[in-house]
């Protein structure tokens, strides 16, 4: 099925490159991540922060908020959701940062 076209695709791409290049808060790591050990977390996180392989394949929304990286012979997922300010639904408008709070999730693709 063919992508849906966002008007606002462009801008948000555009914050989801900005949220993505600057971990801190607001990003989530699983479990099974974790478990790996500080210097795995530190090149898993950096990988994802420097991420820019994206195609029709993997951002069919030109969104930018989905991708997959392999580290020490483990392949990741990493996902930017939009939540309103709460964090109790999803955001009204992923565009606007003043009605929008991302996280992004990274997880062994074992754990998806």
């Amino acid at each position: 099925m063919p992508a849906i076209p966002n008007t606002n695709a462009s801008a948000v791409a555009a914050l989801n490159d900005a949220w993505r290049r600057q971990p801190g808060p607001g990003w989530t790591l699983t479990a099974g991540v974790r478990a790996l050990g500080e210097a795995f977390v530190a090149e898993a996180v950096a990988a994802v922060a420097a991420y820019d392989d994206f195609d029709g394949d993997n951002d069919p929304y030109g969104e930018r908020d989905f991708g997959a990286v392999r580290i020490q012979g483990r392949r990741l997922f990493w996902k930017i959701d939009y939540y309103d300010l709460g964090l109790a639904y999803a955001s009204p408008n992923p565009a606007d940062p003043a009605v929008t709070r991302r996280v992004l999730t990274l997880m062994l693709a074992s754990e998806y």
